[in-house]
């Protein structure tokens, strides 16, 4: 038995092609693997606070000499980074806005890169502990950016790869929705081809 972590991101509650793949494939998991246990986590249900100095500050003092506000600020944090170390599995619906992941997706990895828990400094440079993981990535954009001209503007994939990679989450597949915003063959087209893809993968 398993524990697969779902997080969404999109501000979009309804009409959202990232959480409709995103759900699908999480059906399509249960489906193949009943017995697991899924976590949800939802970015605009219960938005993540983005850095302040306060949990910068807790961040970097030791638990044991935390002051009452330190300590408050610091929960949030250590919530996140149980709940994602305790994944087996961890899918993402991550839409590209303006190249990017959406601002809440980027405020929950901020909460959850942390320095002796997440990831650690050596003398040969920073490890991630995040390891032994299998990471899914949904993603949807207006145009398309895996490859072809637009390929240099996607700073979605290349941040995340990056930046869990950093965490020990290297193990990582992508399923994307591209070119929605480009006529009603085009979508019909990228989502056969999603579908496609969770069928395979949700079944392995």
């Amino acid at each position: 038995m398993a524990t697969v972590l779902n997080i969404n991101s999109s501000v979009r509650t309804t009409g959202s092609l990232s959480r409709q793949l995103t759900a699908e494939f999480i059906a399509k998991w249960r489906q193949a693997h009943p017995d697991d246990v899924i976590v949800e986590r939802d970015l605009a249900a219960e938005p993540v606070p983005h850095l302040d100095e306060q949990t910068l500050s807790a961040f970097f003092t030791p638990a044991e000499q935390r002051n009452a506000e330190q300590a408050f600020a610091a929960k949030v944090s250590d919530r996140l980074v149980d709940e994602v170390a305790a994944a087996d599995v961890i899918v993402i619906g991550a839409p590209m806005y303006n190249f990017s992941v959406p601002s809440g997706l980027k405020a929950y990895i901020d909460q959850i890169a942390r320095a002796g828990r997440t990831f650690k400094y050596t003398e040969t440079g920073p490890v991630g502990l995040l390891t032994g993981k299998k990471v899914y990535i949904v993603t949807a954009s207006g145009g398309v950016y895996s490859e072809g001209p637009g390929a240099g503007f996607d700073f979605l994939a290349t941040y995340l790869r990056a930046v869990l990679g950093f965490l020990g989450l290297t193990d990582i597949t992508f399923i994307r929705a591209e070119g929605v915003a480009l006529g009603e063959q085009a979508v019909a087209d990228t989502l056969a081809k999603s579908r496609s893809a969770i069928d395979e993968l949700a079944a392995a």
